[in-house]
C-alpha cells in the first residue's frame, strides 16, 4: 500500500520540479543544446496530447485523465496486477498522468522540455516518460506475464482438485 502512494508522488515531484526549472530558468533562453543538432533542452507549452493531439482540448483532457485515474487507481487498489511489475506500470502511469494533469489544472497547458532533435521527435516530458515506460511495462505484462499467471493458477486449481477426489 505503501508503494502505491510513494512511487507517483516520487514521480510526481520530480515532474514538478524538472517543469519549475523549465518554467523560470529555461523559458528566458528558449533552448539548451545539449548536444547541438541532437538533444536539446526546449521550453515549450503544449495544450494538447501526446503529439499535440486535441490542441486546445484542455477541459476534454482533463475529464478523460480523471476518468482513466478513476480506473487505473480502482485496479490499483484491487490488486488486478498480480504481480509487482504490473503493479509498478500502474504506478508509474498514475503519476505521468497526475504530473500532466497538475499542468493543464494551473496553468492550461503542459510543459515541455526534452527535445530529441535527431529524429524530429516531439518535445516531452518527465511525465511523458513516466507514461510510456509504464504503458510499455502494462503491455509486456499483458502479454507476456499474465497468461503464465493465469495458466499456472489454473493447474494449481486443477492439482487441487485432484488432490480432493483422492486421485493425488
Amino acid at each position: 500500500m505503501l508503494l502505491n502512494i510513494l512511487i507517483p508522488l516520487i514521480g510526481i515531484v520530480f515532474d514538478q520540479i524538472v517543469k519549475y526549472w523549465a518554467s523560470t530558468e529555461l523559458q528566458a533562453v528558449g533552448t539548451i543544446p545539449l548536444w547541438e543538432g541532437v538533444f536539446h533542452l526546449t521550453y515549450c507549452e503544449n495544450t494538447g496530447a501526446a503529439f499535440s493531439m486535441f490542441t486546445g482540448q484542455r477541459w476534454l483532457l482533463l475529464a478523460v485523465t480523471v476518468v482513466l485515474l478513476s480506473g487505473l487507481l480502482w485496479a490499483l487498489h484491487k490488486n488486478w496486477m498480480q504481480n509487482a511489475f504490473g503493479r509498478m506500470s500502474l504506478r508509474l502511469i498514475i503519476s505521468g498522468a497526475i504530473g500532466n494533469m497538475i499542468d493543464r489544472i494551473l496553468l492550461g497547458y503542459v510543459v515541455d522540455l526534452f527535445d530529441f532533435r535527431l529524429i524530429n521527435f516531439p518535445i516531452f516530458n518527465v511525465a511523458d516518460i513516466l507514461l510510456c515506460v509504464g504503458v510499455g511495462m502494462m503491455v509486456i505484462y499483458i502479454l507476456f506475464m499474465e497468461p503464465k499467471i493465469e495458466k499456472a493458477k489454473k493447474e494449481a486449481a486443477q492439482d487441487g482438485d485432484h488432490l480432493s477426489d483422492g486421485n493425488a
